[in-house]
């Protein structure tokens, strides 16, 4: 993947959502076909041979790649989602964050036990949201879960990465 047009095409801004964060917007990388392909090829070479049935996308972000990976892949689309979007029964996770709690939620029969599950979301920081979305996997007992994010975030003293011991993560940038 060239890095280079990667960062090029990712916009950052300063002191967003608080002073003191540098905001990554992927959204830039989204607008530009040939960043979505860039990263689409990337995804599929990573994972064309793991046997991924389904991809969580997380909130609201990670829905874009997972909704363009998924039919290279032959996987369905879940959706992981913040309360009360979802129509039908689910199952919740709580999590911290920095200024409070969180819940993320995901249909109950979203994902089976013969399911080979891919998690991805746009960015890895503190991986909390991740960290939730994983455990709300782990209840459906599939048989392998991956997990991926376009970008990982270490240069700020963020660990996220330290939230998934012993699982398989992959990240096409780490800034």
């Amino acid at each position: 993947m060239d890095k280079k047009f990667f960062l090029d095409n990712l916009r950052c801004i300063p002191d967003f959502p608080k002073k003191g964060i540098n905001f990554r917007d992927v959204t830039t990388l989204y607008q530009n076909a040939e960043c979505m392909k860039m990263m689409t090829d990337e995804l599929y070479e990573i994972y064309k041979d793991k046997g991924i049935t389904k991809i969580v996308g997380i909130e609201s972000r990670g829905f874009v790649m997972a909704s363009a990976l998924a039919p290279r892949l032959g996987a369905g689309v879940v959706l992981a989602r913040k309360p009360g979007k979802l129509p039908s029964t689910v199952i919740k996770e709580q999590y911290s964050k920095e200024y409070g709690v969180d819940t993320i939620e995901m249909h109950i029969d979203a994902i089976t036990p013969n399911d080979v599950v891919l998690i991805h979301d746009d960015l890895l920081a503190t991986g909390g949201t991740a960290k939730a979305t994983y455990k709300l996997v782990e209840h459906f007992n599939p048989k392998k879960i991956y997990m991926n994010f376009i970008i990982e975030i270490t240069d700020e003293g963020l660990h996220g990465r330290d939230e998934f011991q012993g699982i398989d993560v992959t990240t096409l940038v780490t800034l």
